[in-house]
Protein backbone atom coordinates (compact mmCIF):
# COMPACT_ATOMS: atom_id res chain seq x y z
CA UNK A 1 0.00 0.00 0.00
CA UNK A 2 1.17 3.47 -0.87
CA UNK A 3 2.27 5.80 2.10
CA UNK A 4 1.25 9.21 2.51
CA UNK A 5 4.22 11.77 1.55
CA UNK A 6 5.51 14.29 3.94
CA UNK A 7 7.27 17.65 3.65
CA UNK A 8 9.08 18.82 6.55
CA UNK A 9 10.20 21.96 7.10
CA UNK A 10 11.98 22.55 3.68
CA UNK A 11 14.38 25.84 3.96
CA UNK A 12 15.65 27.10 0.71
CA UNK A 13 18.45 30.32 0.03
CA UNK A 14 20.11 31.04 -3.35
CA UNK A 15 22.71 33.28 -1.52
CA UNK A 16 21.17 36.10 0.16
CA UNK A 17 17.88 35.50 -1.71
CA UNK A 18 15.52 33.31 0.78
CA UNK A 19 13.16 31.74 -1.16
CA UNK A 20 11.66 28.74 0.63
CA UNK A 21 10.79 29.39 4.56
CA UNK A 22 9.71 26.54 6.61
CA UNK A 23 7.17 24.68 4.02
CA UNK A 24 5.44 21.91 5.65
CA UNK A 25 2.89 19.59 4.17
CA UNK A 26 1.57 16.03 3.37
CA UNK A 27 -0.08 14.90 0.23
CA UNK A 28 -1.96 11.87 0.85
CA UNK A 29 -1.94 8.62 -0.98
CA UNK A 30 -4.00 8.75 -3.91
CA UNK A 31 -5.33 12.46 -3.82
CA UNK A 32 -4.48 15.70 -5.96
CA UNK A 33 -2.58 18.41 -4.00
CA UNK A 34 -2.37 22.00 -5.81
CA UNK A 35 -0.23 24.35 -5.08
CA UNK A 36 -0.52 28.30 -5.53
CA UNK A 37 1.48 31.57 -4.93
CA UNK A 38 2.77 34.35 -6.43
CA UNK A 39 5.11 33.95 -9.87
CA UNK A 40 8.58 33.92 -8.46
CA UNK A 41 7.39 32.42 -4.69
CA UNK A 42 9.35 29.12 -5.08
CA UNK A 43 6.97 27.02 -6.24
CA UNK A 44 8.98 25.44 -9.05
CA UNK A 45 12.02 24.87 -6.45
CA UNK A 46 9.60 22.97 -4.00
CA UNK A 47 9.84 20.48 -6.96
CA UNK A 48 13.38 20.60 -7.71
CA UNK A 49 13.87 19.73 -4.23
CA UNK A 50 11.70 17.08 -4.28
CA UNK A 51 12.78 15.77 -7.89
CA UNK A 52 16.49 15.92 -6.00
CA UNK A 53 17.72 18.24 -8.71
CA UNK A 54 18.30 20.79 -5.38
CA UNK A 55 19.03 20.03 -1.86
CA UNK A 56 17.12 22.21 0.86
CA UNK A 57 18.80 23.80 3.52
CA UNK A 58 16.87 22.51 5.98
CA UNK A 59 13.83 20.33 6.56
CA UNK A 60 12.99 16.50 5.08
CA UNK A 61 11.03 14.91 2.41
CA UNK A 62 9.67 11.78 4.05
CA UNK A 63 8.14 9.13 1.19
CA UNK A 64 6.83 6.01 0.45
CA UNK A 65 8.85 3.44 2.48
CA UNK A 66 9.15 0.90 -0.82
CA UNK A 67 10.50 3.52 -3.39
CA UNK A 68 14.21 5.10 -3.55
CA UNK A 69 12.85 7.67 -5.93
CA UNK A 70 9.36 7.90 -5.81
CA UNK A 71 8.21 10.94 -8.24
CA UNK A 72 8.26 11.00 -11.70
CA UNK A 73 8.40 14.51 -12.83
CA UNK A 74 6.53 16.44 -15.66
CA UNK A 75 8.06 20.08 -16.39
CA UNK A 76 6.42 23.37 -17.40
CA UNK A 77 7.00 22.66 -21.18
CA UNK A 78 6.67 19.32 -22.74
CA UNK A 79 10.20 18.94 -23.75
CA UNK A 80 9.81 16.53 -26.19
CA UNK A 81 12.81 16.09 -28.11
CA UNK A 82 12.30 16.93 -31.82
CA UNK A 83 14.27 14.11 -33.42
CA UNK A 84 13.12 11.23 -31.80
CA UNK A 85 9.54 9.73 -33.08
CA UNK A 86 6.08 10.24 -30.64
CA UNK A 87 7.13 6.55 -29.56
CA UNK A 88 10.46 6.84 -28.77
CA UNK A 89 10.00 10.41 -26.68
CA UNK A 90 6.95 8.64 -24.62
CA UNK A 91 9.44 5.82 -23.71
CA UNK A 92 12.53 8.24 -22.83
CA UNK A 93 12.47 8.10 -19.19
CA UNK A 94 12.05 4.12 -19.36
CA UNK A 95 14.66 3.99 -21.43
CA UNK A 96 17.24 6.64 -19.03
CA UNK A 97 15.87 4.88 -16.35
CA UNK A 98 17.81 1.22 -18.05
CA UNK A 99 15.24 -0.05 -19.36
CA UNK A 100 15.85 -1.97 -23.36
CA UNK A 101 14.24 0.39 -25.69
CA UNK A 102 12.64 -2.31 -27.32
CA UNK A 103 10.72 -3.11 -24.71
CA UNK A 104 10.08 0.43 -22.77
CA UNK A 105 8.44 1.30 -26.61
CA UNK A 106 6.36 -1.58 -25.88
CA UNK A 107 5.45 -0.57 -22.15
CA UNK A 108 4.71 2.91 -23.58
CA UNK A 109 2.86 2.32 -26.59
CA UNK A 110 0.50 0.22 -24.53
CA UNK A 111 -0.96 3.50 -23.19
CA UNK A 112 -1.59 5.52 -26.57
CA UNK A 113 -5.04 4.42 -26.35
CA UNK A 114 -6.01 5.67 -23.35
CA UNK A 115 -4.29 8.86 -23.45
CA UNK A 116 -6.45 9.64 -26.78
CA UNK A 117 -3.43 9.70 -29.06
CA UNK A 118 -3.26 6.25 -30.67
CA UNK A 119 -1.87 6.43 -34.56
CA UNK A 120 0.79 9.41 -33.43
CA UNK A 121 3.48 6.65 -32.43
CA UNK A 122 5.45 7.48 -35.59
CA UNK A 123 5.43 11.10 -35.86
CA UNK A 124 7.68 13.43 -35.14
CA UNK A 125 6.54 15.92 -32.11
CA UNK A 126 6.47 19.07 -34.71
CA UNK A 127 3.48 17.30 -36.65
CA UNK A 128 1.36 17.18 -33.14
CA UNK A 129 -0.71 19.58 -31.57
CA UNK A 130 -0.54 21.56 -28.21
CA UNK A 131 -3.09 19.66 -26.29
CA UNK A 132 -1.17 16.66 -27.61
CA UNK A 133 1.99 17.27 -27.08
CA UNK A 134 1.01 17.36 -23.44
CA UNK A 135 -0.94 14.12 -23.62
CA UNK A 136 2.32 12.31 -24.94
CA UNK A 137 4.25 14.29 -21.98
CA UNK A 138 2.26 12.95 -19.96
CA UNK A 139 2.25 9.75 -20.55
CA UNK A 140 5.92 9.87 -20.53
CA UNK A 141 5.48 10.94 -16.74
CA UNK A 142 3.01 8.42 -15.73
CA UNK A 143 4.62 5.35 -17.70
CA UNK A 144 7.98 4.98 -15.33
CA UNK A 145 5.39 3.87 -12.54
CA UNK A 146 6.16 5.85 -9.63
CA UNK A 147 3.55 6.38 -6.72
CA UNK A 148 3.69 10.22 -6.76
CA UNK A 149 3.32 12.77 -10.11
CA UNK A 150 4.76 16.12 -9.85
CA UNK A 151 3.85 18.07 -12.93
CA UNK A 152 4.28 21.99 -13.06
CA UNK A 153 2.01 24.18 -14.59
CA UNK A 154 1.64 21.17 -17.38
CA UNK A 155 -0.99 23.32 -19.26
CA UNK A 156 0.03 26.72 -18.56
CA UNK A 157 1.09 27.25 -22.37
CA UNK A 158 -2.10 26.40 -23.79
CA UNK A 159 -4.90 28.38 -25.20
CA UNK A 160 -8.23 28.57 -22.43
CA UNK A 161 -10.39 25.65 -24.45
CA UNK A 162 -8.02 23.12 -24.98
CA UNK A 163 -6.62 23.79 -21.28
CA UNK A 164 -10.12 23.17 -20.31
CA UNK A 165 -10.24 20.19 -22.50
CA UNK A 166 -6.98 18.60 -20.85
CA UNK A 167 -8.19 18.99 -17.62
CA UNK A 168 -11.47 17.30 -17.83
CA UNK A 169 -9.60 14.68 -19.93
CA UNK A 170 -6.94 14.38 -16.71
CA UNK A 171 -9.64 13.80 -14.23
CA UNK A 172 -11.40 11.20 -16.24
CA UNK A 173 -8.23 9.43 -16.21
CA UNK A 174 -6.97 10.09 -12.89
CA UNK A 175 -10.02 8.42 -11.47
CA UNK A 176 -9.19 5.48 -13.20
CA UNK A 177 -5.88 4.98 -11.72
CA UNK A 178 -5.98 7.32 -8.26
CA UNK A 179 -2.52 8.71 -8.50
CA UNK A 180 -0.69 10.96 -6.54
CA UNK A 181 0.07 14.43 -7.62
CA UNK A 182 1.02 17.42 -6.91
CA UNK A 183 0.15 19.89 -8.97
CA UNK A 184 1.77 23.25 -9.61
CA UNK A 185 -0.30 26.27 -11.29
CA UNK A 186 -1.27 29.65 -11.42
CA UNK A 187 -4.71 28.89 -12.31
CA UNK A 188 -7.34 29.31 -8.95
CA UNK A 189 -9.83 28.02 -11.34
CA UNK A 190 -7.88 24.86 -12.43
CA UNK A 191 -6.41 24.32 -9.18
CA UNK A 192 -9.52 23.87 -7.60
CA UNK A 193 -11.32 21.63 -10.73
CA UNK A 194 -8.44 18.84 -10.01
CA UNK A 195 -7.63 19.06 -6.53
CA UNK A 196 -8.66 17.01 -3.45
CA UNK A 197 -6.35 20.28 -1.68
CA UNK A 198 -5.65 23.20 -2.57
CA UNK A 199 -2.13 25.09 -0.32
CA UNK A 200 -1.76 28.81 -0.65
CA UNK A 201 2.15 29.96 -0.86
CA UNK A 202 2.93 33.75 0.27
CA UNK A 203 5.49 35.43 -1.77
CA UNK A 204 9.18 34.88 -1.42
CA UNK A 205 10.16 33.49 1.01
CA UNK A 206 7.15 31.35 0.79
CA UNK A 207 5.44 30.27 3.25
CA UNK A 208 2.05 27.89 3.51
CA UNK A 209 -0.46 30.78 4.31
CA UNK A 210 -3.40 28.39 4.13
CA UNK A 211 -5.53 26.37 1.93
CA UNK A 212 -9.01 24.85 1.16
CA UNK A 213 -10.50 21.44 0.98
CA UNK A 214 -12.15 20.50 -2.60
CA UNK A 215 -15.05 18.01 -1.79
CA UNK A 216 -14.93 15.62 -4.85
CA UNK A 217 -19.41 15.96 -4.76
CA UNK A 218 -18.62 19.03 -6.82
CA UNK A 219 -19.47 18.85 -10.47
CA UNK A 220 -16.04 19.18 -12.42
CA UNK A 221 -17.18 18.30 -15.77
CA UNK A 222 -20.61 20.00 -16.94
CA UNK A 223 -22.01 22.35 -14.29
CA UNK A 224 -18.20 23.04 -12.72
CA UNK A 225 -18.18 26.86 -13.63
CA UNK A 226 -21.99 27.37 -12.62
CA UNK A 227 -21.38 25.31 -9.08
CA UNK A 228 -21.77 27.82 -5.87
CA UNK A 229 -19.20 26.04 -3.84
CA UNK A 230 -16.78 26.49 -6.58
CA UNK A 231 -17.11 30.65 -6.31
CA UNK A 232 -16.74 30.53 -2.78
CA UNK A 233 -13.37 28.45 -3.06
CA UNK A 234 -12.06 31.16 -5.83
CA UNK A 235 -13.36 33.96 -3.29
CA UNK A 236 -11.25 32.18 -0.38
CA UNK A 237 -8.23 31.69 -2.28
CA UNK A 238 -8.23 34.56 -3.48
CA UNK A 239 -8.29 36.29 -0.26
CA UNK A 240 -5.07 33.68 1.02
CA UNK A 241 -3.72 35.33 -2.11
CA UNK A 242 -4.17 39.08 -1.39
CA UNK A 243 -5.70 39.27 -4.48
CA UNK A 244 -9.50 41.72 -5.40
CA UNK A 245 -12.65 39.88 -3.94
Amino acid sequence: MISDLHIRGLSKSFGATHVLDDVSLTLPAGTVTSVIGPSGSGKSTLLHILTGSLAPDAGEVVGPDDASSPFAYMPQHDALLPWRRVIDNAALGLVMAGMPARRARAKAGGLFDAFGIDGSQQLWPRQLSGGMRQRVALLRTVVQDKPILLLDEPFGALDAITREQLQRWLLGIWEQHRWTMLLITHDIREAVRLSDRVVVLSPKPARIVGGVDVSRDIPRGEGFVLAPEVHELEHTLLQMLGGPC
